[in-house]
């Protein structure tokens, strides 16, 4: 196999476009397809960043008679397994399958109660003809059943934790040139990972603001009703996003420990996977069981921010604890 067929090779092995390549390589796209073509070689300086990209020896990239790929870093140690671009392709899918999976879940859970609020607002503007009682049972009713449909995401969840055991129980090394596509994912993705942390933190803040202004111009139970029903919607939203973002940047950090962090960085992902699957179907059971015990829907919805904040304290607590370990 010669030069420009290797190049070919490793460029596809990676997903890289000649572009991309180009870029890495601060030369043009032209000259890596003249490359490619074998229209022209690389110079010498070239090739050796074109190793270092693909972690592969020169000897591999220069001389036609070896076809296989060595690492420059050397062999796999033992009891160790290399993981392909593939590979670790699906391992990050199956990590945004499972996030989106709880989200789901947890959407549900949080919003539950919104079919009792506007049924409960229709019946205060007699919508519907609706009395108090038929009202609230048909609301408790939807909410039994979004929550029944919730804890099958969170059952469904658990499917996939066969397909993810080779790479999270224990060490493993990436093969050639998969940790630098997943340097170069990671560093793209950062930007939008910061913004929807930042946007669902703030959908957790300002979910009461609604609330507050119709309550300060003393509006009316059915007003206070939909603000509350907005309230929800935004910490349902924002934990539906956080959820799945937080889990891909955590794959993403994984795969490029190698499998050395595993008492850290994969505890405390899973730590947080399972503390979402139980924490919200336990909100959710307290607030249903202190409204009915009360009766005074317009005051148990506190329960929504407060659990909402206290959520994302117990994920930050659990990462800082991690980090205090020795």
């Amino acid at each position: 196999m010669i030069l420009a067929e290797k190049i070919v090779k490793l460029r596809k092995q990676v997903g890289w476009s000649q572009e991309e390549l180009a870029e890495k390589l601060n030369v043009s796209r032209q000259s890596v397809s003249k490359w490619e073509s074998t229209n022209s070689i690389p110079d010498l300086n070239k090739i050796i960043i074109l190793a270092e990209i693909f972690d592969v020896s020169t000897d591999y990239l220069l001389k036609d008679d070896i076809e296989t790929s060595s690492s420059i870093s050397g062999g796999l140690e033992n009891n160790t397994v290399e993981i392909s671009q593939e590979q670790a392709l699906q391992y990050v899918e199956i990590k945004r399958n499972i996030a989106l999976l709880i989200s789901k879940g947890v959407f549900l859970c949080v919003s539950s109660v919104i079919p009792l609020f506007a049924l409960l607002a229709m019946r205060e503007t007699n919508n519907l003809n609706l009395s108090s009682g038929v009202a609230s049972v048909t609301g408790v009713i939807s909410l039994l059943l979004m929550i029944s449909i919730a804890v099958s995401f969170f059952i469904r969840a658990s499917q996939y934790d066969d397909d993810i055991t080779l790479i999270e129980e224990g060490e493993f090394d990436l093969a050639y040139g998969v940790s630098s596509i997943f340097k170069d994912k990671l560093q793209k993705f950062k930007g939008s990972y910061n913004l929807r942390v930042s946007l669902s933190i703030a959908m957790f803040i300002l979910s009461v603001v609604p609330l507050l202004f119709v309550s300060m111009l003393s509006g009316g139970s059915d007003m206070i009703l939909m603000m509350l029903i907005l309230m929800i919607l935004m910490i349902a939203t924002g934990v539906y996003i956080l959820i799945q973002v937080s889990a891909k940047h955590e794959a993403y950090n994984y795969l490029l420990s190698e499998g050395r962090e595993v008492s850290k960085k994969s505890k405390r992902t899973k730590q947080a996977e399972k503390l979402a699957a139980f924490y919200w179907p336990l909100l959710t059971a307290i607030y249903i069981g202190w409204s009915l015990w009360t009766m005074n829907w317009g005051v148990t919805w506190i329960v929504w921010p407060v659990g909402a904040i206290l959520f994302v304290a117990l994920v930050g607590l659990m990462e800082l604890l991690d980090k205090e370990e020795p």
